[in-house]
């Protein structure tokens, strides 16, 4: 089972006996069985026929719809996986200060533990002074985020003690960047202004689309978060959850490519209007393809008995936090090995 991305602009994707067939611009033909599709993203200007979006629901394939570049748009996928006891138990505790307070304590204790041992490892070669001070001052803010208590105002400190770890994480992280032509400071989000935080973005942007995906397959609703909560009708579930996986899934994987000088500056397109910077169409495309091999990267996990790929893995933790709602289990956030 894999994902299908579809990126070349004025692709029709239809439905033929059983299989999805591409219908490309130069009029050749790609068919793929249906059985061997589990999600499909689809990048601009790309159509699918009514047979093609009916077999997906039918199937319970998702669909995810994003901007050539990269941007969110929107989600198809069947209502069939709606978990109501579990939504119930999500409308329930989310009015409960000490749920919230040790499911969010526990996933930004997860985020600061996978973003240090990422700094730690690759820093055994590079013996870095910045990524050491970095790393002592996680520690600190690690420190902190215990004493906290749950009340509101301690939701709002450990919210700034994540916020105050990012910031010491990635100008270290950018130290960590051997590639000569690329150089890196300072996450800059929405839109990304140099080629290491579109390689970030467009990473960040995949991995929260896994999440969603997963969140749908196990029936929880996805708008009902713990560390990320505000007005605005999004995903904070979804963004909570993703929180642990994205050092250890995509910085590692963007530290590699960059590392390994898969990327190269004419890989990346010149700013936009509004600064910002993209990948081109083959960049992409490989990127894809790298993101893709990563998140299938077995590795052990404590509910599986045998090595499983990071996509399974995000749907353990998945089904941790449901275990969490549901029978009152400490919510135990992923760790990458030392």
């Amino acid at each position: 089972m894999s994902l299908l991305y579809l990126t070349q602009q004025g692709t029709q994707l239809q439905k033929e006996h059983g299989r999805f067939v591409l219908s490309l611009p130069d009029r050749t033909n790609v068919a793929i069985p249906m059985t061997e599709v589990e999600q499909v993203m689809v990048f601009g200007n790309i159509s699918l026929t009514t047979p093609t979006i009916a077999a997906c629901l039918s199937r319970h394939i998702p669909v995810v719809f994003l901007s050539q570049s990269g941007t969110y748009r929107g989600h198809l996928w069947s209502a069939e996986y709606d978990d109501h006891r579990a939504e119930a138990a999500q409308f329930a505790r989310r009015d409960d200060l000490d749920f919230q307070w040790s499911v969010a304590q526990a996933i930004a204790r997860g985020k600061a533990w996978n973003s240090k041992q990422l700094l730690l490892k690759l820093n055994r070669r590079r013996h870095s002074d910045l990524v050491e001070t970095a790393v002592g001052r996680i520690d600190r803010d690690l420190a902190a985020i215990d004493l906290l208590t749950a009340t509101d105002t301690g939701l709002d400190q450990l919210r700034g003690h994540e916020g105050a770890i990012a910031a010491h994480y990635f100008p270290a992280l950018g130290q960590l960047i051997t590639h000569k032509d690329f150089s890196f400071t300072t996450r800059v989000r929405r839109p990304p202004t140099d080629p290491v935080n579109a390689l970030l973005s467009f990473g960040y942007m995949l991995l929260f689309n896994n999440v969603l995906s997963l969140l749908h397959l196990e029936g929880l609703n996805p708008y009902l978060g713990n560390l990320h909560r505000s007005d605005r009708h999004e995903a904070h579930l979804a963004f909570d959850l993703m929180e642990e996986f994205r050092s250890p899934i995509v910085d590692t994987l963007v530290l590699t490519l960059l590392n390994q000088q898969v990327f190269k500056p004419d890989d990346f397109l010149p700013p936009q209007a509004n600064g910002a910077v993209y990948l081109t169409d083959t960049a992409r495309r490989r990127y894809l393809q790298a993101f893709e091999d990563r998140i299938m990267t077995p590795l052990q996990h404590p509910d599986a008995r045998e090595p499983v790929p990071y996509r399974r893995i995000i749907q353990l933790q998945i089904r941790r936090y449901k275990a969490c709602l549901l029978d009152n289990a400490p919510y135990i956030p992923f760790r990458r090995a030392t």
